[in-house]
């Protein structure tokens, strides 16, 4: 059986922890690979190798990161076939989420290889007799990026492009749940040019994770996950003196307002609640019907379910894959249960579809609708992360608005009207990191940075973009006389700037 390693010193290197992990295909049930699970004395070795490499690289000329970065960008996008075919493999996506993946890492990939003038300082010149001051941004040494199985090629794109370019050297730990993208990137790298020990992947769990939040010669981690998690990430990694973004769950609430185009917003809450088979932490999880709206709009919803084409991705015109795996897609199944019996009303049941033959046994659920959702359901209160769309219906603005504000987490939001004042009072008064206005999933693009507010955030940067090289980098102040040999004398009062 096909066994995947780990990427270490610029080769693949396998693990000699003897601990493994099974990677399945969601879409048939069946294991196909196995995955290494790194002790801490192999994450010791690829810090070694990182902090080898590192006195080099940061020395290397932007010049020549970027072009790196170029080929490796020409790279991906000659073989995006190649890498969608992958990430249907292990995580079971449709074609159409593996390619869109591909593109939205792409747009990261192509930012860095443009980071240069981001990475300048600044300079004042006579801040005092003879004086200038000017600063420098230089990078951190060995970072490091913990991955979620939802997005294994689009997330990593998010941290190792920026931190690369910006002269770091980076350790990738991707879920072990879909662990051979990661390879894949590694190798693409190195066929760029990038050197040996400048991006390292170790495969594993738990352990993999605390020996990278402990060790001393990682500066910084950048985190994707679930809040709990992040939570964790967080707290660890800055107990251990590191600087650490820890980004974590999401409950996205979409305010449908009564002078919406509610066929607009129909199609919206259809894309954005079961696109991914509803497992990314942009998905629209929580549709809120304002005055009188709700009759219509579920009516309108019910209407496009069928319509959506459940099956696996190696069907080209499958528009929603499986679950990740089998335990995860019985989790989600337990919250329309538990909806059901705390009073909700399960409109559509995705327990009624029928995989495809040879299916069987792959982790489907098929989309789920269910209105007359309450705070304090089990399906509202928790991040589902599943084809399960809510329904919340509410009398005014404020009372949807009072829902967005109060929920513990802060990634994203939207609203659907055709009132601009409404719409800019919504964006100024809600709570959330990420605002759409008749956009479903407000993924910034990536010259600006993505990141929520409250307990969707751990930290102080948000990922990618502008935030995304301030992360990866610190800034250095230099102050610099040269004197006139002349003029030089002993003075020994208090320098002052003048």
């Amino acid at each position: 059986m096909r066994a995947v390693h780990h990427w270490i010193d610029g080769k693949a290197l396998e693990s000699g922890s003897g601990r493994s992990g099974v990677v399945w295909n969601p879409a048939t049930g069946q294991q196909q690979a196995t995955v290494d699970f790194a002790d801490a004395a192999e994450v010791d070795l690829a810090v070694a190798a990182a902090k080898d490499a590192f006195g080099s690289w940061r020395s290397t000329g932007l010049s020549k990161r970027a072009q790196i970065m170029f080929s490796f960008r020409e790279i991906v996008n000659g073989r995006k076939a190649e890498l969608a075919a992958v990430l249907t493999s292990e995580h079971g996506k449709v074609p159409t989420d593996a390619t869109g993946e591909i593109a939205r890492g792409l747009e990261n990939i192509e930012f860095a290889c443009g980071a240069a003038p981001l990475l300048k300082g600044g300079y004042s010149e006579h801040v005092s007799t003879g004086v200038d001051v000017y600063s420098l941004r230089q990078p951190l040494g060995v970072v490091a990026g913990i991955t979620p199985f939802n997005f294994p090629a689009m997330v990593p794109m998010w941290m190792f492009p920026i931190a690369i370019m910006a002269g770091n050297a980076f350790i990738l730990k991707p879920s072990e749940k879909d662990p051979s993208t990661a390879m894949l990137l590694a190798e693409w790298l190195a066929e760029a040019g990038l050197p040996a020990g400048v991006f390292n992947v170790v495969q594993g769990d738990k352990v993999a994770v605390d020996a990278i939040l402990a060790h001393p010669d990682i500066a910084a981690v950048s985190f994707v996950g679930s809040t709990p998690i992040a939570r964790y990430i967080y707290e660890t990694g800055t107990r251990h003196g590191k600087r650490v973004q820890a980004l974590g769950g999401a409950k996205n609430h979409m305010l449908v307002m009564p002078d919406a185009d509610l066929n607009m917003a129909a199609d919206a809450a259809v894309s954005a609640g079961y696109g991914s088979a509803g497992e990314r932490c942009m998905a629209i999880a929580a549709v809120v019907a304002v005055g009188g709206v709700g009759d219509a709009l579920v009516e309108r919803i019910v209407a496009r379910i069928p319509k959506i084409v459940v099956g696996p991705g190696t069907d080209p015109t499958a528009e929603m894959g499986p679950l990740i795996t089998g335990e995860h897609r019985d989790k989600v199944v337990s919250y329309i249960h538990s909806a059901r019996r705390q009073g909700a009303t399960v409109v559509v049941d995705g327990q009624d579809y029928t995989p495809p033959a040879g299916n069987e046994n792959g982790f489907f659920t098929g989309a789920t609708l269910v209105d007359n959702v309450k705070p304090g359901m089990d399906v509202y209160d928790n991040e589902v992360f599943g084809p399960v769309l809510s329904v919340i219906r509410v009398d005014t603005y404020n009372e949807a608005l009072a829902l967005v504000n109060d929920s513990p987490y802060g990634n994203g939001t939207a609203i659907f009207t055709r009132d601009g004042g409404l719409a800019r009072q919504f964006q100024q008064e809600c709570t959330v990191g990420m605002v759409g206005i008749n956009v479903p999933i407000p993924v910034p693009v990536a010259y600006y940075s993505f990141g929520g507010w409250k307990a969707s955030l751990f930290g102080d940067r948000h990922m990618y973009g502008p935030e995304g090289i301030d992360f990866f980098t610190r800034t250095k102040a230099v102050t610099s006389r040269w004197p006139d040999p002349r003029e030089s004398s002993v003075n020994l009062g208090f320098p002052e700037t003048r």
